[in-house]
């Protein structure tokens, strides 16, 4: 099986199964985000500090890192279909049991829960590549802006409902749309072969050699250190609008609708591939993270410089995110899911790390402090997404040979 060809052409799609499957990653997305505008009311409502409820945001992310690591493999195996159903189903149960908390420690662990159960859109994108029969960059585009359209206006959503009606509501209403959106699903979601065979052992199994790829090892390292820098700045954001600012849940989830006007460059990311290059375009989006958290500097004493850094940071975050997809998918199509594995278990563990980080320093030196560390995560991410092959793979004149995806597997 060749290491680098494209997704294999598959049933003839037409618009409207994309965005389909589009909406599925933002509403199954937005899931994972609803807590961090909302740790203002939880606090005052369960009797504790707003800080002290970092381990929530904290949870939800290291679930959602260890639902990718141990379902999503299993899209490479098994049906899709079903899998997106069953996780749709599990999470509306969990966001229940987030609803109905009586104290932080429940809702910490409901929040773990909710993560484990929402890698849904990484399940997703796989599926939508192996339906079209197009660009497989425009299609991992489009979809994954339907992934950021529900993460940022999730926020909006979020703080708005809490402020009208309470944050408990915020989950009973995210239930009741995930199950709705289940129900839809299960009527006209489309189904495609897997293109590869064995066991979920051995998928599970095959991932530390897939990890070994130079390109994808690159790939996913740099994704986690820029997932630090995004998770700092959305847990201190929370701090910083709340503390220095007084300002409401209303408020600080309308800054996700200010970042979603990066959604509008997400189809267009994973043309850059083509147009300039792996190296080039994970440069600029890097780049970008980086210029946003540097105009973001002043954000204690400047509203105009957050809005204006939110906008750049997250058009960086995301335009990336969507470009390393479309590097990893035109590998081998039959590990597509485990590559999707790796990536966003990494991707998710950074922004876990980074919430603990940001919550962290934020009590120890403030905002600046906050900036400084998710521009120098992003810095740090930009250059190892643009080290050249033999760094990853080798020195020149190793004996240490380039692993092929299909090796083994």
């Amino acid at each position: 099986m060749n290491a680098t060809r494209l997704a294999p052409q598959g049933p003839r799609t037409t618009r409207t199964p994309t965005l389909l499957l589009a909406v599925t990653c933002a509403v199954t997305a937005a899931n994972v985000y609803l807590c961090q505008p909302l740790l203002g009311p939880v606090a005052a409502s369960l009797g504790t500090r707003p800080d002290a409820l970092g381990a929530v945001p904290t949870a939800t992310q290291l679930g959602y890192a260890a639902g990718i690591l141990l379902i999503v493999p299993a899209g490479d195996s098994h049906d899709r279909r079903r899998l997106i159903l069953g996780l749709g189903t599990a999470c509306a149960v969990a966001l229940a049991a987030c609803a109905a908390a009586p104290t932080a420690g429940w809702l910490t662990a409901a929040s773990l829960a909710v993560g484990v159960c929402s890698p849904v859109p990484q399940l997703v994108t796989p599926l939508a590549v192996a339906l079209s029969t197009g660009d497989g960059g425009r299609t991992v585009g489009v979809v994954q802006g339907g992934l950021l359209v529900g993460v940022l206006a999730s926020r909006a959503y979020a703080g708005s409902l809490a402020d009208l009606a309470g944050w408990r509501c915020v989950y009973a209403g995210s239930a009741l749309l995930t199950l709705l959106l289940v129900a839809v699903l299960a009527r006209t979601l489309p189904t495609a072969p897997s293109a590869a065979r064995g066991s979920y052992r051995t998928a599970l199994a095959s991932l530390p050699r897939l990890a070994r790829h130079p390109l994808v090892a690159r790939t996913v390292l740099s994704g986690a250190l820029v997932g630090i820098a995004f998770g700092a700045f959305w847990t201190a954001l929370t701090f910083l609008l709340t503390d220095t600012y007084g300002m409401g849940a209303t408020a600080v989830g309308l800054f996700g609708l200010v970042a979603a006007v990066s959604a509008l460059a997400s189809p267009y990311a994973g043309r850059a591939v083509r147009r300039i290059g792996r190296r080039g375009a994970t440069a600029a989006l890097a780049a970008l993270v980086v210029l946003g958290w540097l105009v973001m500097l002043p954000g204690g004493r400047s509203l105009t410089a957050l809005v204006v850094g939110v906008v750049v940071l997250d058009v960086g975050v995301w335009g990336g995110q969507v470009v390393c997809q479309t590097v990893l998918f035109t590998l081998d199509p039959a590990v597509h899911s485990r590559l999707n594995t790796l990536y966003f278990t990494l991707r998710f563990a950074g922004i876990a790390l980074g919430s603990a980080i940001g919550a962290a320093v934020w009590g120890a030196g403030g905002w600046t402090a906050v900036a400084v560390t998710g521009a120098g995560a992003a810095a740090a991410g930009l250059v190892v997404g643009v080290l050249p092959g033999r760094a990853a793979g080798g020195a020149p004149g190793s004996r240490v040979s380039r692993p092929t995806l299909n090796d083994g597997l």
